[in-house]
């Protein structure tokens, strides 16, 4: 005989959404023995729904039905135990920033359409992450490094929510690492700008302290690194898989989001949304807080 566990349902409206009493009726209709009522954390944007069901209850399966039931609305199904994480990993490139830093990069040389083409490919899991980065790098041999301030300055934007889920979780005793398989070049100050621990990246190089020299350090910071990088710092923290969360949008954090507690695909590319335990396709970085069972009034603001 199986043994009965304590879920919750957490439901999230879009940005240009809202939740109502109707739609969370709707939700509670497909749960296994839902409470009697819903836990507001953000009034008509978020909602958890404490349920009980068979241990062995398929947890995706059942947010896609809740999916379907509401339209423009995200669902996670979780166990209610442990949902504060410890531990954070986080893509930079469309995760917490809207942009891809080599593409822009790129544009300076003329070459953004081709080098976005290479990106979007790679992101997508069509081409091996490492030969692409290499090839696109070739291509900025040159460049001056100023460029890269010009970049920072007038291209890249914080993807809204991302400074409050990174400096919330903080606050409440996690340790955050944006890992990327970008530049350090860029995630030095876009992790200073949003509060992270720590950064790891791939690094440029750099001819007599202002050109681009078309190569990138070896061996790549990729898909393989970005798994190591949780594992170990799952290790130093003294952590188990289940106190961890990580998320991205390509290919290459696949292995990184498989092995946390909680793995989101953020907005992500077709075969990381597919594969991914928990996706996020209507809210914006917030929806990671709500996840964790964090109210709005305890966000701490970015």
């Amino acid at each position: 005989m199986t043994s009965s566990a304590s879920f919750t349902a957490t439901l999230i409206a879009g940005t240009a959404g809202s939740l109502d009493s109707a739609l969370l009726d709707r939700a509670r209709a497909i749960l296994p023995s839902p409470a009697a009522a819903p836990v507001w954390l953000d009034l008509g944007r978020a909602a958890d729904i404490p349920f009980s069901a068979s241990a062995d209850i398929d947890q995706r399966a059942l947010a896609e039905s809740l999916r379907g039931a509401a339209p423009g609305v995200d669902a996670v199904v979780q166990p209610s135990a442990g949902r504060r994480k410890k531990l954070f990993l986080a893509d930079m490139d469309s995760t917490m920033i809207g942009q891809e830093c080599i593409d822009e990069l790129a544009d300076y040389a003329g070459l953004k359409a081709h080098v976005a083409a290479i990106t979007e490919r790679a992101m997508r899991g069509e081409i091996a992450f490492e030969p692409a980065l290499r090839e696109r790098v070739a291509l900025l041999e040159g460049l001056k490094v100023s460029v890269i301030d010009e970049v920072l300055r007038d291209r890249i934007r914080l993807t809204p929510g991302a400074q409050a889920l990174v400096r919330t979780m903080r606050a409440n005793g996690a340790h955050t690492a944006l890992v990327s398989g970008g530049f350090t070049l860029f995630t030095d100050r876009v992790a200073a700008m949003i509060g992270f621990n720590e950064n790891r990246a791939n690094s440029l190089t750099v001819i007599d302290g202002h050109k681009l020299a078309g190569t990138v350090a070896e061996p790549i910071f990729g898909r393989d690194a970005k798994r190591a990088a949780l594992l170990e710092l799952r290790q130093e923290f003294g952590l188990t898989k289940d106190q961890t969360m990580a998320v991205g949008d390509g290919a290459n954090d696949l292995d990184m989001i498989a092995e946390a507690g909680i793995g989101v695909a953020y907005h992500a590319k077709p075969k990381v949304a597919a594969a991914a335990p928990v996706r996020i396709e209507h809210g914006d970085l917030t929806a990671l807080l709500y996840i964790q069972g964090y109210r709005r009034d305890e966000f701490v603001a970015g």
